[in-house]
């Protein structure tokens, strides 16, 4: 059975390279080519491929909201994460965001395919590098007796609406200043609330002044 392939970079000659590579195998087609999280979004649900490869730091929306957009439509493709960003931070948000792997793109040709067949399969693949700091940031936790800080769950974007909402910024007034859309925020705004297991803007509030985002000065 062929997995069909949609290539997420914003560096042409990185995605020239992916696609040379999947080329050679006759496992894989590929359909087309994003250098945009908005491109992502749109070509997976014109294109309805198996398996995204998405790059994470890309111009505007960024691989960890496109990821978040695309998982939450109906039948979305599995999402690999293809890489030079390493640290933990950013994998455990591409995780939450909905990725079923994440792949450094230093990984060995083989090891990508490898990747790409398993979160086709439905199942979940994790470079050995980043499993172990999975694993070890796991044991840390259990140890310590406790999770990892919730601020560690948003998204970098989260982040900013997050601040944005605890000033009393509107949903019109933060899609102007972040330069998405109101529902994109109104999702966000629900996203944060679940994650944060906050109900209202008050405890919002609190929780941005307590994590030091924002100071009695600013409201």
């Amino acid at each position: 059975m062929t997995i069909r392939v949609l290539i997420v970079d914003d560096h042409a000659v990185v995605r020239a390279g992916i696609r040379m590579l999947l080329e050679s195998d006759p496992d894989f087609e590929i359909t087309g080519e994003a250098e945009t999280g908005h491109e992502a979004v749109r070509m997976a649900g014109e294109q309805q491929p198996d398996v995204i490869l998405m790059d994470i730091t890309m111009p505007g929306m960024d691989g960890i909201e496109a990821t978040q957009t695309i998982k939450s439509q109906v039948n979305s493709p599995a999402i690999l994460a293809l890489t030079i960003h390493e640290g933990k931070d950013y994998f455990f948000h591409m995780l939450q965001a909905g990725a079923s792997g994440y792949v450094p793109k230093r990984a060995a040709p083989q090891d990508l395919l490898r990747a790409i067949r398993v979160v086709a399969s439905g199942n979940v693949y994790l470079d050995p590098a980043v499993a172990k700091d999975l694993v070890s940031d796991y044991l840390t936790q259990v140890q310590a007796g406790s999770e990892r800080d919730s601020y560690q769950v948003l998204t970098e974007r989260e982040r900013q609406v997050l601040t944005l909402i605890a000033e009393d910024a509107t949903n019109q007034a933060i899609a102007n200043e972040l330069e998405i859309s109101v529902k994109t925020v109104e999702r966000h705004r629900e996203n944060i609330m679940r994650k944060l297991n906050l109900h209202t803007r008050t405890e919002l509030v609190k929780y941005a002044i307590r994590k030091g985002l924002i100071s009695l000065d600013d409201l």
